[in-house]
């Protein structure tokens, strides 16, 4: 865990930094093809699998956005930045799986999120 808020910018990279690796981690070999499938509520509907019903998606995207939620609270050690980053995850991919968004900017919009929490945590928060 990382100092949160950061005293110094220097914090504030290395802070970043971990940020997006958790990022990485989490989307990617965390998440799964059964997250990334089920959680995408549009595909599902398309799929007609019994197996996969459509109210499955709402179970799936909460698993994948709590993983995402976990690796921030135990990065900065702040359950409050867990749960923002629980609702921020939810609405980006949420967008991304309506079609409302490209795979490139919801990626981006996630890095920003994290940007934003250590601009936020290092200029306002930190005394």
């Amino acid at each position: 865990m990382l100092d949160f808020p950061c005293p110094t910018w220097t914090c504030a990279a290395q802070l970043f930094f971990a940020l997006v690796i958790g990022h990485a981690v989490a989307d990617f070999p965390l998440q799964g093809e059964y997250l990334a499938i089920g959680k995408n509520r549009r595909f599902l509907t398309r799929l007609k699998d019994p197996a996969r019903p459509p109210e499955l998606w709402v179970y799936c995207m909460g698993a994948h956005c709590l993983i995402h939620a976990g690796a921030v609270w135990l990065i900065t050690g702040s359950s409050v930045l867990g749960a923002v980053e629980f609702v921020v995850h939810w609405g980006l991919d949420q967008a991304k799986c309506e079609g409302k968004t490209t795979f490139g900017l919801d990626q981006w919009g996630h890095v920003a999120c994290k940007a934003a929490y250590v601009i936020i945590g290092t200029v306002f928060l930190a005394s």
